[in-house]
């Protein structure tokens, strides 16, 4: 349960900015909460404390980090294609991991969880604020894709893919390449252990 040291109205204005709902605390000892992509921020005194599976992207609004570049690693994992899926997804700067995580995503083929867990990591790393991020991931068909050398023929990888473009003109600057799947060790961890979990 990570818990950040700050000024809770100034934490709140952020929120605000953000677009995110704010409503008041449910205890005298609450200043307000909030609750955003499965997470929860409890406000008090002098900190807020964030509870939930996928706390990261409220936590980049919340900590109010901005600008700088970021390298992010994703990977899809599925069991049966199609079946259980999930994703998983690490955000670094040079003073280490910024954001990690891993989640369930329901039913999918391993290139839709693949092209789910590029936008789930390029979520968190524009809720951080980056404004330069070097993607990595160890699926060519989806980098391939992305960066236009192939083209998309199914409808729903279409989709996807025009989701990840919005997405990646976020930043002022992106690049996006494959690696072996060594490279991208964490990530696949985490989409693993998501879909392990869920047994």
């Amino acid at each position: 349960m990570p818990v950040i040291d700050c000024d809770p109205e100034a934490a709140r204005e952020r929120l605000d900015a953000a677009g995110v709902l704010v409503r008041e605390g449910n205890t005298d000892y609450e200043l307000w909460r909030a609750s955003y992509e499965g997470a929860t921020a409890t406000a008090y005194d002098d900190k807020v404390v964030v509870q939930g599976g996928s706390p990261g992207r409220l936590l980049a609004l919340l900590r109010g980090e901005e600008g700088g570049r970021a390298h992010v690693y994703f990977d899809g994992a599925c069991r049966g294609n199609p079946g259980p899926a999930s994703v998983g997804y690490v955000v670094i700067t040079g003073d280490g991991v910024v954001a990690e995580g891993g989640e369930t995503i329901g039913r999918a083929t391993n290139n839709q969880a693949e092209y789910e867990a590029l936008i789930r990591a390029l979520e968190v790393a524009a809720d951080h604020g980056f404004d330069e991020v070097h993607v990595r991931g160890d699926s060519q068909l989806i980098v391939k894709q992305v960066t236009g050398a192939w083209n998309a023929n199914d409808p729903d990888l279409k989709e996807l893919r025009i989701r990840v473009r919005e997405l990646l003109d976020r930043f002022d600057t992106w690049k996006l390449e494959h690696v072996p799947r060594e490279i991208n060790e964490r990530a696949d961890e985490l989409a693993n252990e998501a879909l392990d979990d869920s047994r």
